[in-house]
């Protein structure tokens, strides 16, 4: 059979392949064919007692304070094809997974827990789009391909000095050949908290070879009053220095939106599609929630931002200064650089090897406060 089971869609769902699909979990660490259940001991041993093996022993873990856990280890080739991740809201940005690629030394993806799955404000929020949903009550699942060729490791680190209870998690993943032309799945955090005056919130820098850029999630919180999406967001490709090849107009235009996501009047409109959305609106209590929180995504899988060389993506924090209500936009208003609370998410696919990440800010600094 020609059909190696990768590029799934409704238009290849019936087509037969000789790919194996497996899964790994807390029943089955290793996804081994025909042993997964077979647990006798695990956190829900006592639960099953009067049942015994085969009846839920091992559906989960539970991390110790500052502890790195292999989740998965998997000889290639292959592709990750879905994950389903779940603990409490408490501990979404003191988690942090990282994603290794055919035995290299340095994660192709570090990014928090949370904000991986489009949460990274630690409350829980419903996600509908193709490649990241998130479901009561905080139901992690991430579609986004994830092919290798040798291995595929991925690691969860608890940054905090207690211990968490009830990590839970499958990953399903094929066994089949890895066309030539296929790259592997990058992702990167980056927060600028506050944001510099006058400065931009990087996204991503450095990145090296061949590739293309296909998603943003950006946890916002805004520290002024007023309206904070004017900025623009600019790609920088393939040489590019001063000036980018891609530049947006508006940050509610990258993200789908228009008019300050005004809807109804008065309100923010939260949205959730396919591939663009605000699906998340933490609003002030008039109390001790002083700020508004956002977040937001931007997935580019029907217009991947290809580049050949290189790749660097900012984006702008600007609003509005004080202005008569009776005076035109763009005309005698003037703009106004924002300190905003920005924690971005990138996601592409390149050549390998990568360059090396910016160093993971401490568990101080990744906190939401």
């Amino acid at each position: 059979m020609s059909f190696n089971g990768l590029h799934m869609n409704m238009g290849n769902l019936s087509r037969l392949s000789n790919a194996e699909t497996r899964s790994i979990s807390a029943e089955n660490f290793k996804g081994e064919k025909g042993k997964g259940g077979m647990a006798t001991e695990g956190v829900s041993q006592t639960a099953a007692s009067e049942l015994g093996q085969g009846w839920k022993v091992s559906p989960c873990i539970n991390l110790q304070p500052n502890e790195t856990v292999t989740l998965v280890d998997i000889e290639g080739p292959g592709a990750i094809q879905h994950i389903w991740i779940t603990v409490f809201p408490t501990y979404w940005r003191s988690l942090v997974l990282r994603f290794y690629w055919d035995n290299e030394d340095t994660p192709s993806i570090e990014v928090p827990l949370g904000d991986f799955f489009c949460s990274g404000w630690t409350e829980r929020c419903n996600v509908n789009s193709l490649p990241v949903s998130v479901n009561p009550a905080g139901g992690f699942n991430s579609y986004w391909e994830m092919p290798f060729r040798k291995s595929a490791r991925v690691t969860v680190e608890n940054l905090t000095d207690q211990e968490i209870f009830g990590f839970f998690y499958q990953f399903t993943y094929t066994l089949t050949d890895v066309p030539d032309d296929v790259a592997y799945l990058h992702a990167q955090w980056r927060r600028n908290n506050p944001l510099p005056y006058k400065d931009v919130h990087t996204l991503v820098d450095g990145v090296k070879g061949q590739g293309h850029y296909v998603g943003t999630y950006i946890a916002w919180g805004s520290n002024n009053a007023g309206w904070w999406g004017e900025g623009e967001i600019k790609f920088y490709m393939d040489g590019d220095t001063d000036f980018p090849t891609i530049c947006g107009t508006g940050t509610e235009d990258y993200f789908g939106g228009a008019w300050c996501f005004e809807h109804p009047k008065g309100q923010y409109g939260e949205y959730s599609t396919p591939y663009l959305g605000m699906p998340q609106v933490i609003r002030p209590d008039g109390l001790y929630q002083s700020q508004q929180r956002f977040g937001l995504y931007r997935w580019h899988i029907m217009d991947p931002i290809r580049f050949k060389q290189d790749l660097r993506v900012t984006i702008q924090a600007l609003g509005w200064r004080s202005a008569s209500l009776n005076k035109r936009p763009f005309e005698e208003w003037r703009y106004l650089p924002l300190q905003d609370d920005i924690a971005s998410t990138t996601f592409w696919y390149q050549t390998e090897p990568h360059a090396p990440f910016p160093e993971l800010p401490a568990a101080e600094y990744l906190e939401v406060i």
